[in-house]
């Protein structure tokens, strides 16, 4: 069972992240999912939904309507938990992605600040040598943004905006978030059948 953290932050794209999540966990994934005050903005936003502030309540949330039957198939940790697994380089996980990622927090994460979990497990995962995808939803790009995306790519960080490809002929918006969910799942080498790869038959 693959163990891998999952953060959303305040940018725009948490259907990426829900659906992102969704998969993980139906592929028997073991999460540990950080989240910020501002995706609980963006939450109400583009999913109408209301998430709570303590971590312990929204993991309820998340087990009830994903139907787990284990409890520690997803953990929720708060910013200042400094005792979760993925603030030690001696228990990283098997990756980490930031699903949607700020631009702020890959500013934060290319500096190294450290100063909550979610950059302190990033800082974890580069350090570690672990995989970390970061799916930054902003346009267009300002030199200081594509200055810190290069400064990670240069030490493995793995750049994955998401920018939905057209050639599997999409019919809804769940067919894009598909796309974009899959190259995440890839990244991760965790298995899945969300859409028709390049070259194999329809």
């Amino acid at each position: 069972m693959k163990t891998i953290t999952l953060a959303f932050t305040g940018a725009s794209g948490l259907p990426y992240g829900m659906r992102l999540l969704e998969c993980l966990l139906a592929a028997g994934c073991r999460v540990h999912l950080l989240y910020t005050q501002a995706a609980q903005i963006v939450a109400r936003q583009e999913l109408n939904e209301t998430w709570p502030s303590r971590p312990a309540e929204l993991a309820l949330q998340f087990r009830e309507r994903f139907k787990l039957q284990d409890e520690m198939q997803l953990q929720v940790w708060g910013q200042q938990e400094w005792f979760a697994p993925m603030a030690s380089g001696s228990n990283p996980g098997d990756g980490m992605v930031v699903c949607p990622c700020t631009m702020g927090a890959l500013a934060a994460i290319a500096g190294g600040m450290s100063d909550n979990l979610l950059e302190r497990a990033a800082d974890v995962m580069i350090k570690e040598g672990k995989k970390l995808v970061l799916v930054p939803r902003e346009a267009p790009f300002s030199a200081i943004h594509l200055e810190n995306m290069l400064k990670l790519a240069r030490l493995g960080v793995v750049i994955l905006p998401p920018n939905p490809g057209f050639y599997h002929h999409p019919q809804t918006l769940a067919d894009l978030v598909d796309f974009v969910v899959a190259r995440i799942l890839d990244q991760l080498a965790v298995p899945h059948q969300l859409m028709v790869r390049w070259g194999d038959p329809g």
